[in-house]
C-alpha cells in the first residue's frame, strides 16, 4: 500500500525568503513532518534593474551562496515576473538545484517525487497576443508562457522518460514512449483556469476573480486532471479561495480540488491578511487504488459541463481552517445565509480566547494583542496592525508611506511605493512605448564607467582617446590564465575582450545629443577598426554588441567587442538567430532605420556588429524582458565555454588583470588611433 505524502503549500514569498523559511520551519515543527513544500508565485519578487547589483547581504545572494538554508525540501516556480539574472545563471549551471533543498521547477516542468507523486508546473503569466504569436516557448527572462510552453508541458506529461532522454521529432515518436496515464497528482500554476468558478457556491473574496481565468490553463486541467490544483495569481494582491471539489465521471470518479493562495510577502492592506498556506496529505495512485469516495460537497465539473456562471455571493471573512487530509469538511465556517448570524455554529471556538459564544471578530480580547505580537507595519508591540498609528501615514507623493527598508525600484526613493512614483507614471506614447523622461543621473562615485569615479578599475584601461577609452572588463569571456589552452580561445594577447566607453556620461549611444554625437561615434568606429586589424594578426575576427537599454537610473553607454576565431566567423549570425528564437527575440529587417527610431532616447535596443560589418538590431518592447547577458550568453555558447557565462566566476586577481592589460596594450599599440 502506498505511503501518503504530507505537503505544505505556501503563497508568493515576494523576496521575503528568510522570513518564509522561518515560518515554514515553525509550521513544520508544530504540524509536520512535511515531505516537502511547494512555493507558489514569485519566490524572489520583481527582479532588480540591470544597473542594480544583488549585494552580499541580499537574501537572493545568501540563498544562492548557501548562506541561507531551507528548513525542508522546497520546490519553487516562476510567477508573474522574470526571474532575476543570478537565478537564471545558477539554473544554467546546476539545473533545477539552486541551493540545498531549493529546486526551481521548469516553466513547463514535470517531476516525479520519491513517493511516486507526479507534479506538473506551468509558470508565468498569460497575454493573448504573445501567447498566439510567439514561435517558441519563452524562457525565464520573459514573464509570459506561450502556446509552445503549454504544448511542451502536455508532451512531458505524456512520456515515461525524461525529455532529454529522447529526441521527439514527431507525434508518433511521442506516442511510442507514452505513459500509462497522463494524469498528474498536483498542478501548480500562477494563472487561474477559465471556468473554474462555474457551478461553485464558495464565496469569492473579490467579484473580479470570476473572470480572471484563461483557457490555456483550463486545457491543461482537462488533459492532466490533477487531484490538486494550486494557483498564486488570484488578484492584486492575491486572495485565498478554495473551490468545492469536482469529479471526472469518465475517469473512475477522479476528484480535483482547486485552491488559490494569498501571498506570504504581500504588502500590507486594509483588513485581514489573506491565508497564504495550505497543508494536506495525498496518497499516490496505483493500479490497485480503489476509486475515491465522492465528496459530499462535490459540484458539477466546470470543465466538462459549461453553463452560464451564477452570480457569486460576497466574501465570507470567517477564519480559515487548516486542512490536513482529503475529503475532510471545514468545521466552524461562518455562513452568511444562516438564519441567526449573531452566534457561531456548534463546534466553533474563538481562536483568541477559545470561547464558543462569539466569533473572533467579536472577541473582547481583540483590543490587546497577545504577548510577543509585533505589528507588521511599524514593527512595534502593543497594538494590532489595524490600530497602528503609522498605518495611514502618507509618502512624499501622496500615497501610502512605505514600510522601513522599502526602496522604489523606479527612482530609488524610500518615501513612496513604486505605484505612486512620478517617474514610473510617465505618460504613454501613441505608439505604445513608455516615455521615461530623462534618465536619472548617477553620481561619479556610483557609475562603473565614469573616469571620474575614484573606484574605477583604472588598471584595466588599455587606451584613452579624445572621446572614448578602451578597457578590459572584469571577468572577460576569453580565458587568459586558467583555461587559456581552450581550443576556441583566440590567441590575442591579454584575451582581447574589451569595452569601448564614451568618456561623457550618457545612458546609450542613441541618447547622445546630435551636436556632440558625431565625434564620439567616429572615434568608436576608429577603435572598432583598430581592434579588427589587431585581431586579424592573431587569426580572429571581432563581434561587437551594445545593450542600449534605458533605465530609471541611466547607466553608461558602452560597446563590448569580443574576438572570435576566424574558423567560427560564419557561425556568428546563426548563433544570435538561434538563441534569439529560443528567447522570443525578434530582429529588425532594417537595422539602420530601427536605430534611427530609437535616437533621442525614444526606445531601448540591442545591437550586434557581425564580423562582416553587417548589423543586427532587436528593439526592446515595454513589458517584455530582455536579459542584459544575452550577448555574452550567445558568444560563450558559440565558443563552447559555458563556464564563462557568469562574469563574476571569471574575475581574476588584480595582478592577473594588470598582466592582461599590459599584454593587450603592447599588442594594440601599433593599431591604437589615440597614439
Amino acid at each position: 500500500m502506498s505511503t501518503p505524502a504530507k505537503i505544505l503549500t505556501v503563497g508568493s514569498a515576494a523576496g521575503h525568503i528568510k522570513d518564509l523559511f522561518a515560518k515554514i520551519k515553525a509550521i513544520d515543527a508544530k504540524h509536520g513532518k512535511f515531505d516537502f513544500a511547494l512555493c507558489l508565485g514569485d519566490f524572489f519578487g520583481p527582479p532588480k534593474d540591470e544597473v542594480e547589483e544583488y549585494g552580499e547581504d541580499d537574501e537572493l545572494t545568501q540563498l544562492l551562496d548557501g548562506r541561507l538554508e531551507a528548513p525542508l525540501e522546497c520546490f519553487i516556480m516562476q510567477g508573474e515576473h522574470p526571474l532575476p539574472t543570478p537565478v537564471i545563471e545558477k539554473f544554467a549551471k546546476t539545473g533545477s538545484a539552486l541551493a540545498l533543498n531549493v529546486n526551481l521547477l521548469h516553466k513547463s516542468g514535470l517531476i516525479n517525487t520519491a513517493k511516486g507523486l507526479r507534479i506538473a508546473c506551468l509558470g508565468g503569466i498569460y497575454e493573448s497576443n504573445i501567447y498566439a504569436a510567439a514561435e517558441e516557448a519563452h524562457g525565464f527572462t520573459s514573464p509570459y508562457f506561450t502556446a509552445q510552453t503549454v504544448e511542451k508541458l502536455l508532451s512531458n506529461t505524456l512520456t515515461t522518460s525524461k525529455p532529454q532522454d529522447q529526441n521527439y521529432t514527431s507525434l508518433a515518436a511521442i506516442k511510442a514512449t507514452a505513459a500509462a496515464s497522463h494524469h498528474v497528482d498536483i498542478l501548480v500554476s500562477n494563472v487561474w483556469p477559465a471556468d473554474i468558478t462555474h457551478f461553485s457556491d464558495a464565496p469569492l473574496p473579490a467579484p473580479e476573480l470570476a473572470s480572471i481565468g484563461v483557457e490555456p490553463v483550463a486545457e491543461v486541467v482537462r488533459q492532466t486532471k490533477p487531484r490538486y490544483h494550486f494557483a498564486a495569481g488570484g488578484g492584486q494582491p492575491p486572495k485565498f479561495w478554495e473551490r468545492e471539489p469536482f469529479v471526472w465521471e469518465d475517469e473512475n470518479g477522479r476528484v480535483t480540488r482547486f485552491v488559490s493562495l494569498g501571498a506570504f510577502g504581500a504588502e500590507a492592506t486594509a483588513g485581514k491578511k489573506q491565508r497564504w498556506f495550505y497543508a494536506f496529505s495525498i496518497t499516490p495512485d496505483t493500479p490497485t487504488t480503489a476509486p475515491p469516495p465522492r465528496p459530499a460537497n462535490a459540484t458539477q465539473n466546470p470543465f466538462t459541463e459549461v453553463v452560464q456562471r451564477p452570480q457569486k455571493r460576497q466574501f465570507d471573512d470567517s477564519e480559515p481552517n487548516f486542512r490536513w487530509s482529503e475529503g475532510q469538511p471545514q468545521p466552524g465556517k461562518r455562513s452568511r445565509t444562516d438564519g441567526d448570524q449573531s452566534k457561531p455554529r456548534p463546534g466553533y471556538k474563538c481562536k483568541i480566547c477559545d470561547s464558543p459564544e462569539h466569533f473572533i471578530s467579536d472577541c473582547p480580547d481583540r483590543v490587546k494583542p497577545r504577548e510577543g505580537y509585533i505589528c507588521n507595519i511599524c514593527k512595534e508591540p502593543g497594538h494590532f496592525v489595524r490600530d497602528c498609528p503609522t498605518k495611514h501615514q502618507v509618502g512624499d507623493t501622496g500615497g501610502r508611506k512605505p514600510r522601513e527598508g522599502y526602496v522604489c525600484r523606479a527612482c530609488g526613493s524610500e518615501l513612496h511605493y513604486i505605484q505612486d512614483c512620478p517617474l514610473a507614471k510617465q505618460t504613454t506614447h501613441a505608439n505604445g512605448g513608455r516615455n521615461r523622461g530623462p534618465p536619472k543621473e548617477i553620481g561619479p562615485d556610483e557609475c562603473w564607467f565614469c573616469l571620474s569615479n575614484p573606484n574605477l578599475a583604472k588598471h584595466l584601461i588599455v587606451s584613452i582617446g579624445t572621446e572614448c577609452y578602451v578597457t578590459l572588463p572584469k571577468g572577460q569571456i576569453i580565458p587568459t590564465h586558467s583555461g587559456a589552452n581552450h581550443p576556441n580561445a583566440p590567441a590575442v594577447p591579454g584575451g582581447g575582450h574589451v569595452l569601448i566607453v564614451p568618456i561623457t556620461h550618457y545612458p546609450t549611444y542613441s541618447t547622445i545629443p546630435l551636436d556632440i554625437k558625431g565625434p564620439i561615434v567616429e572615434e568608436t568606429e576608429k577603435y572598432k577598426s583598430a581592434l579588427r586589424a589587431m585581431y586579424a594578426k592573431h587569426d580572429a575576427v571581432p563581434v561587437a554588441f551594445e545593450v542600449g537599454r534605458l533605465s530609471a537610473k541611466g547607466g553608461h553607454a558602452h560597446v563590448q567587442v569580443v574576438p572570435v576565431p576566424k574558423k567560427l566567423e560564419n557561425r556568428v549570425e546563426e548563433a544570435f538567430l538561434s538563441e534569439g528564437r529560443a528567447q522570443g527575440i525578434e530582429w529588425e529587417t532594417d537595422p539602420d532605420e530601427a536605430l534611427r527610431q530609437c535616437s533621442g532616447g525614444r526606445g531601448s535596443y540591442f545591437r550586434v556588429d557581425l564580423p562582416d560589418g553587417r548589423k543586427m538590431v532587436h528593439i526592446m518592447r515595454d513589458g517584455v524582458p530582455f536579459s542584459v547577458q544575452f550577448g555574452r550568453q550567445v558568444l560563450v555558447s558559440l565558443l563552447g565555454m559555458p563556464d564563462r557565462f557568469d562574469w563574476k566566476a571569471c574575475v581574476q586577481s588584480e595582478e592577473e588583470d594588470k598582466e592582461d592589460a599590459q599584454a593587450l596594450k603592447a599588442a594594440f599599440a601599433p593599431f591604437d588611433p589615440s597614439l
